[in-house]
């Protein structure tokens, strides 16, 4: 059996948007509950050098639907503009990158194979082939910025648990 570049990147990125979704209706019905201001949550960090939870949920966009469009461009390079600061608007970025990931078809996905990548930040560089930026550098980063909204999330007591994480799986059926 093989596995395309499409089923290795796209159904992930949805099911795990779809699971961050979730994580923000939740933490936003933690807030009117307990009466905590949301901007303690959407402004909270992990740790002093680590950016806040909007950030993180800002980068679950930028390294699914970015990535696509990065290598629709042949370079990616960091999103610097300011994530949102609203639950009501980090879950519009989240619905409108779903939107936009369901609309792409797997045969163009298909097509980046072999093509060359670029990662550019500054005067750092790197070179990929296009499925190896997805794999080895976009889903990483993903994952990484997805757990950490998690994380964030556990950490100021919003009940969550792994399911809440993991979200909708593509059971066979």
């Amino acid at each position: 059996m093989s596995l395309s570049l499409y089923a290795a990147t796209i159904p992930s990125y949805r099911q795990i948007l779809g699971a961050v979704s979730g994580l923000l209706r939740t933490a936003q019905a933690f807030c009117t509950e307990k009466g905590i201001e949301a901007s303690e949550l959407i402004q909270a960090r992990l740790a002093p050098d680590m950016l806040p939870f909007a950030y993180q949920v800002k980068s679950t966009a930028v390294h699914s639907l970015g990535s696509i469009e990065g290598v629709r461009r042949g370079v990616f390079s960091p999103d610097r503009t300011t994530p949102p600061d609203t639950f009501a608007a980090l879950e519009a970025r989240v619905a409108a990158t779903l939107s936009a990931l369901e609309a792409i078809e797997p045969a163009e996905i298909e097509s980046f194979v072999g093509r060359d990548m670029r990662f550019e930040a500054g005067n750092h560089r790197l070179e990929f082939t296009a499925e190896d930026f997805l794999l080895s550098f976009a889903l990483p980063n993903f994952y990484f910025h997805a757990a950490t909204a998690y994380d964030i999330l556990r950490w100021k007591g919003v009940p969550l648990g792994k399911r809440d994480f993991m979200g909708r799986l593509r059971l066979k059926g």
